[in-house]
């Protein structure tokens, strides 16, 4: 019985469709980065392939020919960000369980919705970048035209592992401790409500 999900989304350049380590992409749409780390490394793996053992040295070789550098985000638009999505859970009912917002990537831990959770992603990811468009501190706000908006801080997509009840503390409890092990503070979102863990 799925009583919940896990979604993790990228910032622009994180996680490419060409991962070796594995994708969630069909299609590399680049001829460049095609070119650089062949083909989409499509996986229906529903655990974490971060540690998975790869050559690190082609995946750097592929984020080379990206068009832009890598989206790093600062502390100031990490906390831009989680109050974006703040202001989205207060009005859509979202009951979100975990949410650890890192500087290249995104992990939410969330209940079931009248959305489903590739809905919820991309409301998500527009409330963030409206957010920081309108504090001026999008990560390509420079490149902004003058009549449109700068190109996406988020890849396209998302990773969604559906929750059974006995997996719901695991995946909590690994959303929380993703910051720490990256060497951050443990990060404390008002929007964020956890469940009783049995």
């Amino acid at each position: 019985m799925i009583v919940g999900y896990h979604v993790s989304f990228s910032a622009y350049g994180f996680w490419l469709p060409n991962d070796p380590r594995g994708s969630w992409s069909d299609f590399v749409g680049k001829w460049e980065l095609y070119r650089a780390a062949g083909k989409a490394t499509k996986t229906t793996e529903t655990k974490s392939l971060a540690r998975r053992q790869h050559d690190r040295s082609l995946r750097l070789a592929a984020k080379r020919e990206l068009d832009r550098a890598p989206v790093r985000f600062t502390a100031e638009q990490i906390s831009s960000i989680g109050q974006a999505f703040g202001a989205y859970v207060a009005t859509s009912e979202l009951s979100v369980w975990a949410c650890a917002i890192m500087p290249d990537h995104v992990h939410l831990v969330f209940a079931p919705h009248r959305l489903e959770p590739k809905e919820l992603v991309i409301k998500l990811k527009s409330a963030a970048t409206s957010r920081l468009v309108e504090e001026g501190i999008h990560p390509f706000q420079h490149l902004k035209l003058a009549n449109g908006p700068p190109p996406k801080c988020f890849a396209q997509g998302e990773w969604v592992i559906f929750i059974d009840p006995e997996d719901v503390a695991w995946h909590v409890e690994y959303v929380e401790n993703n910051p720490i092990k990256a060497g951050l503070a443990r990060q404390e979102w008002d929007f964020v409500k956890r469940p009783e863990l049995k």
